[in-house]
């Protein structure tokens, strides 16, 4: 029986092609996790948007706050939830608050995410997410 084993050369090639894909795709990875959380900030205001809109059906008037789609804080009999599914509030996907303003200044309500620092502001990551729509200046 014959025993063959890699030399150093070869396993220096191997590692040094390891490295060079590792630099390649984890950027990519990095950027595709950045992307999915900000669809999923907007795909999560979308169903506040419908839960909150369903409550007005009912109840005929706005929640005062995102609990009152999960809680009956008001005591009507009109409340036929909890609207929104599971009966929690989700936080958004970098963990924080989403926060409710009513009456908005985009609209009569707005669902804000403040993104990757929490913070009102920011670029990237860190801009805000909403309920309205933002039309760029060319």
């Amino acid at each position: 029986m014959i025993s063959r084993s890699f030399t150093m050369i070869e396993m220096v090639v191997v590692i040094v092609i390891i490295a060079t894909l590792a630099a390649v795709a984890t950027p990519m990875y990095f950027n595709y996790v950045k992307n999915s959380r900000v669809s999923a900030a907007k795909m999560q205001i979308a169903v506040f948007e419908q839960c909150i809109f369903d409550y007005r059906v009912q109840m005929k008037k706005l929640p005062a706050s995102l609990e009152d789609l999960v809680k009956n804080n008001s005591g009507s009999r009109r409340w036929k939830g909890p609207y929104l599914k599971g009966g929690i509030i989700p936080k958004d996907p970098w963990g924080n608050d989403y926060v409710f303003k009513k009456p908005g200044e985009h609209g009569e309500f707005d669902i804000i995410s403040y993104g990757a620092d929490g913070q009102p502001g920011g670029e990237d990551e860190d801009a805000d997410i909403g309920n309205w729509i933002v039309v760029e200046e060319e």
